[in-house]
């Protein structure tokens, strides 16, 4: 009998969005997702953002964080990490770790690689600098959730014809825990006049009842607690041992497993 992860509330599928650099269109662009329902991950550099007074008024907790946005790791100084030796990709990484603390008063622990790159000698090192999870550039144009959190693909770039994927998302018969990552640069819309594409789609996807919207954060820690379900041999009771409620399907059947709680499901 197939078992598959469904997301908090018994959803089927979720929505996740991720931008990089900290620009000032970001303001433009969180305000179109916080009115329409939806998070994003933003990926800050430490030379920008409000440190350096590259927004005179720019507040991250109205922006962002009171809106359930999540910030995270993009490099201190946006650097090719696949050039550059390993000690300084560590100093760059725990650099921008810190300065994101000092404004979220909160650990940091979500990155996307600075331009997608990266070595297999990092992606080994990440976790011992806190690093739980790390978005590439490689677009797949599907809905997997990754086998490696450390090296996560999106979905696509916003200038991919997202309208026509956030359909075949949306419209999917068999989801079954399937994530769809939207990623680009803010700037991006300012340059090429297209700031439409991303309002349309934001109408486009929001107010679903099958889509839980969620930053890439809470997609990792909800997979790590689905991950640690403990089975029986015939897989007919699942154990809980995580804090987080867990949602699943067992055939046709959707079952809730709460948090430190065994439950027959079969």
């Amino acid at each position: 009998m197939m078992i598959y992860p469904l997301f908090p509330g018994c959803r089927d599928r979720a929505l996740t969005f991720s931008y990089d650099d900290a620009l000032d269109a970001d303001i433009r662009l969180a305000g179109i997702f916080s009115d329409h329902g939806l998070k994003c991950t933003f990926n800050f550099c430490a030379d920008n953002g409000p440190h350096d007074g590259t927004f005179p008024s720019f507040d991250v907790d109205e922006v962002y964080l009171k809106h359930g946005h999540e910030i995270a790791v993009h490099g201190a100084e946006h650097a090719f990490e696949d050039m550059m030796p390993l000690e300084a990709v560590i100093a760059d990484i725990m650099e921008n770790r810190k300065r994101l603390e000092s404004i979220t008063h909160a650990p940091v622990k979500g990155m996307a690689y600075p331009y997608g790159t990266f070595t297999t000698a990092l992606k080994r090192q990440l976790r011992e600098l806190g690093i739980l999870y790390s978005r590439t550039v490689n677009s797949t144009h599907q809905f997997r959730l990754p086998d490696d959190f450390l090296e996560w693909n999106p979905t696509a770039h916003h200038s991919e014809n997202i309208a026509e994927i956030g359909d075949r998302f949306l419209n999917n018969r068999y989801p079954r825990g399937t994530v769809c990552y939207i990623w680009g640069h803010s700037f991006e819309f300012d340059r090429n006049n297209d700031w439409d594409v991303i309002e349309r789609f934001a109408d486009q996807m929001a107010g679903k009842d099958s889509v839980w919207y969620a930053t890439n954060m809470e997609i990792y820690d909800y997979m790590q607690a689905f991950r640690s379900l403990r089975f029986t041999a015939d897989c007919c009771c699942v154990q809980n041992p995580s804090a987080q409620t867990v949602w699943l399907m067992r055939g046709k059947d959707a079952f809730e497993i709460p948090s430190g709680d065994v439950v027959k499901i079969g």
